[in-house]
């Protein structure tokens, strides 16, 4: 199988690994993007194909399907921010998000969801975004399904899957089917750790290569630190060489000038730049409302092996809770399930010792199913703050309110309910305290009277959303409908950080959308300004 990457590299593309640098330099581009994820690669193949000279920055290396060898091991510390253990300032949520080239489309599980109509609709009511409308964004939406073959997943659900629609069916709790951007997939299940046959249809595969293609630079282990500007418009990038250890800096330096800067380095990237950059923020909007979907863990044991390492790992999911009652009301929750591999499991069960070995000699037999709270539109739901910490690291607060605390319990009650009717003989919600249950009855009881607090109920993420919202005006936001900033004329934000809540569902199909519109008309601006 030919590795698209190794061979684009032969051939000649562009890449600087800013670890082998020997001296600090200056360099100049029509546009500098900042982070390769979901944003930034649909961001250089757009701005690219228009003629653009395109540097695109990312902190992470590039691997490639040579490099993935389905082991936690080698994945966690090369292909993900703080090796998969980055967490709120608290300790109490941990996230996972990539750090590599690609980003998180490089190492995510391939959900693809729409833009839920009704999150648009509270937008335009309570952020003037009256222009992204269901009905506009269809055709971006169209466009990138088909860009990187987001399509129903024909293959049947593996066991861990099967096992929700089972439970689900059976109490009449509505379910579907997700839809997955892949392409001759294999169905070995190991998504999570980089697509070792290439049919992930992520940044990496897709659109990076079809902008290096077009002559574009890719930066790798090169730290963007702070823009620098003068008066209203950004004038250079200062980025600082990585080691080859990805972490510590070399003490080179480069400086990236262009007529526009972009950034994508995420949610809770692309705030920390701004905020370490000292651009003009007089609302003191930026890095707050940063939301998660803060996701909550069911873990049963069924009589039969669920082998949830196998087979792709999420193509059954249900919205059920997230329908009931108005959007602004109770917390609401999307149920899924995760991949089950021994590192991940083992790091978020509870308990130590020999309640912790059990469990993990019970590993075949588990299923899981994760509850993702929808945050950002209840008005005692505000989420979280990026800000920075030691050595202008971005570190993120965010408190878990009652409002939380209460669809929690909710959303724990339901998966214990629908594991038991899929036949699961002990079932335990993640949680210090809990030693299981082995009846629906019992569960239903102790899961009630369960003390929720941070630190008590495992809490994880894999989706960071908010901190440079989108608004009609500079008082309710960062940047407007087209990821402009409200106050630098050179300045766009293109990636997740733009949503002024969270969505409900997983968002990097919403990120290629709106994206794909935004740089678009970028790209049709720097071609005015260039033509006259």
């Amino acid at each position: 199988m030919k590795d698209r990457i190794r061979a684009g590299l032969a051939a000649g593309w562009k890449h600087v690994d800013a670890s082998l640098l020997t001296a600090s330099a200056t360099h100049e581009f029509d546009v500098v993007i900042v982070g390769s994820g979901a944003g930034g690669g649909v961001t250089a193949d757009i701005l690219s194909a228009a003629g653009l000279r395109v540097a695109l920055v990312e902190e992470g290396p590039l691997r490639s399907s040579t490099d993935f060898h389905m082991r936690e091991a080698e994945a966690y510390p090369s292909l993900y921010q703080e090796s998969a253990a980055r967490k709120t300032a608290d300790k109490a949520i941990n996230i996972m998000q990539g750090r590599c080239v690609g980003g998180s489309t490089t190492v995510n599980w391939t959900s693809s969801f729409r833009t839920p109509p009704a999150v648009l609709d509270f937008w335009a009511r309570q952020y003037g975004l009256s222009p992204l409308t269901g009905e506009a964004l269809t055709p971006w939406f169209a466009a990138m399904e088909f860009k990187l073959s987001v399509r129903p997943w024909e293959t049947s659900p593996n066991a861990n899957n099967q096992t929700l629609a089972r439970g689900a069916g059976k109490l009449g709790v509505d379910f579907g089917l997700i839809r997955r951007n892949v392409k001759g997939c294999w169905n070995l299940g190991y998504c999570g750790m980089g697509c070792p046959t290439d049919a992930k249809q992520s940044m990496l595969l897709t659109t990076i290569p079809a902008a290096l293609d077009r002559g574009a630079t890719l930066y790798s282990r090169l730290r963007a630190e702070r823009l620098l500007f003068r008066g209203e418009r950004v004038i250079a990038l200062d980025a600082a060489a990585l080691g080859a250890d990805g972490i510590r800096p070399s003490g080179r330096r480069l400086s990236l000038r262009a007529r526009h800067f972009v950034l994508a380095g995420g949610a809770i990237g692309s705030p920390a730049l701004l905020l370490a950059s000292g651009v003009p923020d007089p609302y003191r909007l930026l890095g707050k409302r940063t939301f998660l979907h803060p996701t909550v863990v069911s873990s049963g044991l069924m009589p039969e092996p669920v082998n949830g390492f196998a087979g792709a790992p999420q193509s059954v999911y249900s919205d059920h809770f997230l329908q009931q009652g108005p959007i602004d009301g109770p917390l609401g929750f999307k149920l899924e399930t995760p991949p089950l591999h021994p590192v991940l499991f083992s790091t978020t069960l509870q308990g130590f010792g020999e309640s912790h070995a059990q469990l993990m000699r019970d590993f075949t037999n588990a299923h899981a199913l994760i509850a993702l709270l929808r945050d950002g539109f209840h008005p005692e739901s505000r989420g979280g703050q990026v800000r920075l910490g030691d050595h202008n690291l971005p570190v993120l607060d965010y408190l878990l309110g009652e409002v939380f605390w209460e669809g929690a319990r909710r959303a724990l009650l339901a998966m214990a309910e629908i594991q038991f009717a899929a036949g699961a003989r002990w079932v335990t919600p993640v949680h210090e305290m809990s030693a299981g249950y082995t009846s629906w009855a019992a569960a239903k009881k102790g899961i009630t009277e369960l003390p929720l607090k941070p630190l008590l109920c495992r809490i994880v993420s894999a989706h960071v959303m908010g901190g440079c919202g989108m608004a009609d005006a500079p008082v309710r936001g960062t940047v407007d409908h087209r990821g402009r900033h409200f106050w630098l004329s050179n300045l766009s934000v293109h990636d997740g950080s733009v949503f002024p809540t969270s969505l409900g569902v997983n968002p990097q199909l919403s990120i290629y959308a709106l994206v794909a519109r935004n740089a678009s008309l970028l790209a049709a601006d720097l071609g005015r300004v260039a033509a006259g």
